[in-house]
């Protein structure tokens, strides 16, 4: 079977912000706005292809001339692929993206769903692009084994000096298979190398064994045992060390599942956790992490909330068919302007190493007139590697802004349907984020609201009113009003 699905957009919409580049009260510019937005959507499925990408093209065109700190254009991809070149055998999968990011936790957020696409105000574009052929092999019931390699380029614009990096790494993988009856195995080992373009080379190896054993049709202990080493220029601690946690997974039913484990790595002691339950007309999930990570890793690595899989768990129960399901999470996402991703710690741009605590959790819901989504996350970061790296970013008085920092947040949309063709909308997010070595803080407010309707089926307009507030230690405080008139045509 062979299936695409091309879906091309044209959006067109007018907006009168009293603020339009987010500057403070003394320096902010009012225009009104016009946005020509083209884009497109391509699904496509065969027996050897998989893919799914969207893209769109902004352009903007203001009454006011030569307003300061605003963007005239800006584009925004997404797309995987995986193709399978040996059946059972060899496969190759790949992406790229390109988006705008906040450069720091400190000022408007250009991962705000609800916020303002047109100011520079901390915001440059980031793109990455991976490719990664494996092969994998399965050895009877025993055993089955893969061996990848990848390489991943991350780029930034000049504004954020941030360097541009890529990275080359291969990992062997073994999972134990259905002739070990009631163990389970896995064992995992990968070595990396990025090269930064302003920092030269870095480096990482990590080697994890997981077991478990099943006492029941629920129930199962689980272990690890480990070792990584990382090669970064240290803040006087260990940049290397074993790693064991111990813990369980408990699955009373198809639709709960929680999974829990203690432990210690070369770093102190750590902890996982990973629940969630779904009924008739709501998903919950939970989690916490603890890892050694970079802003590289999380850019081609985002651990971000997936909004689409929340929608899909969600309407599992009354549309069980997958390819109708996921048409009807596109289109809701679509008509209710949610974002391809929930509420999650701001990714600020940083060259160092950090050990992330973070904790997420997210629920929706879905009413027979309505639909809720809310998430909430809760984050510490503390830097591993010399605060050098980010000189560049941050300037010599700001050095050790991102040494230790907490970050908190919530979101919350709801989608009523007030006829078979309108529905009106609301919005809202807001975060704390506080560096614990400098004591400077800084608070991000917003809510949006908005009318739908559709003309058909493939026109739709809306109406929407946005209140923006931010508050910074560092940057300037800013408030934004906005009103705006879009028009959407699917051809």
């Amino acid at each position: 079977m062979r299936t695409w699905d091309v879906t091309p957009t044209f959006t067109l919409s007018e907006t009168y912000s009293d603020n339009v580049n987010l500057r403070a009260d003394n320096d902010k510019r009012a225009s009104w706005v016009t946005e020509a937005i083209p884009g497109v959507s391509v699904v496509g499925k065969s027996s050897r292809v998989d893919f799914a990408a969207n893209a769109r093209l902004y352009y903007y065109a203001y009454s006011e001339d030569d307003v300061p700190g605003v963007r005239t254009s800006q584009h925004e991809y997404n797309a995987n692929g995986r193709v399978k070149v040996v059946d059972e055998l060899f496969y190759v999968d790949a992406g790229a993206s390109s988006s705008a990011r906040s450069i720091s936790a400190f000022g408007p957020l250009a991962e705000d769903a609800n916020g303002n696409r047109y100011s520079r105000e901390n915001q440059t574009d980031v793109s990455t692009w991976r490719i990664s052929p494996y092969v994998t092999h399965r050895f009877g019931n025993l055993v089955t084994g893969t061996a990848r390699y990848t390489h991943d380029v991350v780029k930034s614009d000049s504004r954020s000096l941030f360097g541009d990096s890529s990275a080359d790494g291969v990992a062997i993988d073994l999972v134990g298979g259905p002739g070990f009856r009631n163990v389970g195995w896995s064992l995992h080992a990968a070595h990396q190398t990025v090269d930064n373009e302003n920092f030269g080379d870095t480096s990482s190896q990590n080697i994890l064994l997981n077991a478990n054993y099943r006492l029941g049709p629920t129930f199962a202990l689980t272990g690890s045992a480990g070792y990584d080493k990382f090669d970064y220029q240290a803040l006087g601690g260990r940049t290397a060390g074993a790693s064991w946690t111990t813990g369980f997974i408990w699955a009373p039913s198809a639709r709960t599942n929680l999974q829990m484990s203690i432990g210690r790595h070369y770093l102190g002691n750590t902890g996982m956790l990973a629940a969630s339950h779904r009924s008739r007309h709501s998903v919950w999930r939970l989690s916490y992490s603890d890892a050694v990570t970079t802003s590289r890793q999380q850019f081609t690595l985002p651990s971000a909330i997936d909004t689409a899989s929340m929608l899909d768990a969600m309407f599992q129960a009354t549309i069980p068919d997958p390819v109708v399901r996921r048409q009807a999470v596109e289109n809701y996402m679509r008509y209710a302007n949610l974002p391809p991703t929930l509420a999650d710690n701001i990714n600020y741009l940083s060259n160092r190493y950090m050990r992330q605590k973070l904790l997420q959790a997210s629920s929706a819901f879905n009413w027979r007139h309505s639909t809720a989504v809310l998430s909430a996350y809760a984050s510490e970061r503390v830097a591993l590697s010399s605060s050098e790296a980010d000189s560049g970013l941050l300037g010599s008085q700001l050095r050790s802004l991102n040494d230790s920092v907490r970050q908190v947040g919530v979101n919350a949309s709801y989608n009523y349907r007030l006829s078979a063709r309108s529905s009106a909308q609301a919005s809202a997010s807001a975060s704390h984020t506080r560096s614990l070595t400098t004591d400077l803080e800084g608070n991000q407010q917003s809510l949006r609201l908005g009318l739908t309707h559709r003309f058909g089926r493939s026109v739709r307009g809306s109406l929407e009113v946005r209140r923006l507030v931010g508050e910074s230690e560092i940057r300037h405080d800013y408030t934004e009003n906005a009103v705006s008139a879009t028009l959407t045509v699917q051809l």
